[in-house]
């Protein structure tokens, strides 16, 4: 699972269209639709009831785009923190850096 689709995942949430979560990611539609199918084949569930009005989440799209909004917004906080060069807080993970 990448970062790309986790904010795939949550722009089609949001929009509750595919078409429409196109336009606002600014890619086409058809590789969106295979990105968030891609993500249901590796989760191995459906995340969005199809609709002939757009997409609806199921309840295992609901606890996923919890899960996801909270990744995306780690993902920012760590990017922010960096850019800052603010020093790692108390309690946060350390990873060795190869050297």
């Amino acid at each position: 699972m990448s970062l790309a689709q986790l904010k795939y995942f949550v722009a089609v949430a949001e929009e509750g269209n595919v078409t429409r979560a196109a336009t606002r990611l600014r890619i086409a539609q058809p590789p969106l639709t295979r990105q968030i199918r891609s993500l249901e084949d590796e989760l191995g569930v459906p995340l969005f009831e199809r609709t002939a009005r757009g997409v609806r989440l199921l309840p295992s799209g609901e606890t996923m785009l919890a899960h996801a909004r909270a990744i995306l917004a780690q993902v920012d906080a760590a990017v922010t923190a960096v850019q800052a060069g603010a020093p790692v807080q108390s309690g946060a993970p350390v990873v060795d850096q190869p050297r």
